[in-house]
C-alpha cells in the first residue's frame, strides 16, 4: 500500500484556494427613520419606534432596536417645499436607528417599525422590503424612511371599568389626541383640530348607543364631551381621530358601568 504525502506547499495552496472562494462578510451600515404620517419623526419623547431588520429568505433577525433622537426640525419637515430628493426631511438630531450588518452577498430584507413605544394603545406597525448590498451603506440623507400612520388617542376619562350609580347620569369623556410623534393638535394650529374628525362612539350592552362629537377643551391636544346616560348597563367608549384628507386614523377604548 502506497502512502500519499502532501507537502506543505500543497497544503498552503489548498488553504489559499479555499480562502479565495469563501465569501467575506462586509460590515454595512443602515440608518432607519420613522416619520409620523402628516407630522414629524417618532423619537425619544414618544418612546421611539421599535425597528427590526430581517433576512426575508431565512427569517433571521439581522438587527433590532429603537429610534432615538428628536422629532426633527418643524420648518424643514412641515413648511419647506420639497422636490425629488431635496431637501431632506431629517437633520443630525432627527430620531433614527443605526445598525451595522455583516453582509457577504446581496440580502433581501424586511425593515419594520412598531410604535410609538410610549403609547402602546395607539401603536401601529409599518414595513418595507428592499435589497442591501455588501459594503453599500444606506446612511445618506433620510436613508431608509418609514411612514407610520395613525393618531395617538389616550382616553383620560372615564377610567376603564369605573361604576356610576343611578340614572340619569352625565358622564364626561375626555381624551388626549396627538400625532404619532407627539406633536400637539389645536384649532388653527400647525396640526389643525378643525380639519380632523374627533368623536366618541358608544355601545350599551353591545348595542349602538350613539356617536358624539368631541370638542376642543382649551388645552393643546385635549378634547372632551358630555354623554347623558338614561339607561343602566355596561358602556363601551371608542374615541377616534380621523383625517379626511388622507385617511389617517387612530383610536382608544374604555368602558364604564351604570347601575
Amino acid at each position: 500500500m502506497k502512502r500519499v504525502v502532501i507537502g506543505s506547499t500543497m497544503i498552503l495552496l489548498f488553504l489559499f484556494l479555499l480562502a479565495d472562494t469563501a465569501a467575506v462578510a462586509v460590515p454595512t451600515q443602515v440608518t432607519v427613520r420613522v416619520l409620523s404620517k402628516g407630522a414629524k419623526f417618532v423619537g425619544t419623547s414618544m418612546g421611539g419606534a421599535f425597528v427590526v431588520i430581517k433576512d426575508m429568505s431565512t427569517g433571521e433577525v439581522l438587527a433590532k432596536g429603537r429610534t432615538e433622537g428628536s422629532t426633527g426640525n418643524t420648518g424643514s419637515i412641515m413648511r419647506t417645499p420639497r422636490t425629488a430628493g431635496e431637501p431632506y426631511l431629517s437633520d443630525g438630531d432627527s430620531a433614527k436607528f443605526n445598525a451595522t450588518i455583516d453582509v457577504d452577498s446581496p440580502v433581501y430584507v424586511e425593515i419594520s417599525a412598531y410604535g410609538p413605544g410610549a403609547q402602546k394603545q395607539s401603536a401601529n406597525k409599518v414595513s418595507i422590503t428592499q435589497w442591501i448590498l455588501p459594503g453599500k451603506d444606506i446612511v445618506v440623507g433620510d436613508a431608509i424612511l418609514l411612514e407610520l400612520p395613525g393618531f395617538v388617542v389616550d382616553i383620560l376619562s372615564p377610567p376603564s371599568h369605573v361604576m356610576f350609580g343611578g340614572v340619569p347620569q352625565s358622564v364626561k369623556i375626555r381624551a388626549n389626541v396627538t400625532m404619532m410623534c407627539g406633536c400637539p393638535i389645536e384649532p388653527e394650529g400647525l396640526w389643525d383640530a378643525n380639519t380632523y374628525e374627533i368623536k366618541a362612539m358608544l355601545k350599551r350592552d353591545g348595542k349602538d348607543a350613539g356617536t358624539i362629537e368631541m370638542k376642543y377643551a382649551g388645552e393643546k391636544s385635549q378634547f372632551e364631551a358630555g354623554y347623558q346616560v338614561t339607561e343602566p348597563g355596561t358602556y363601551e367608549v371608542t374615541v377616534y381621530a380621523f383625517d379626511p384628507s388622507n385617511g389617517n386614523t387612530g383610536l382608544d377604548k374604555t368602558t364604564f358601568m351604570v347601575y
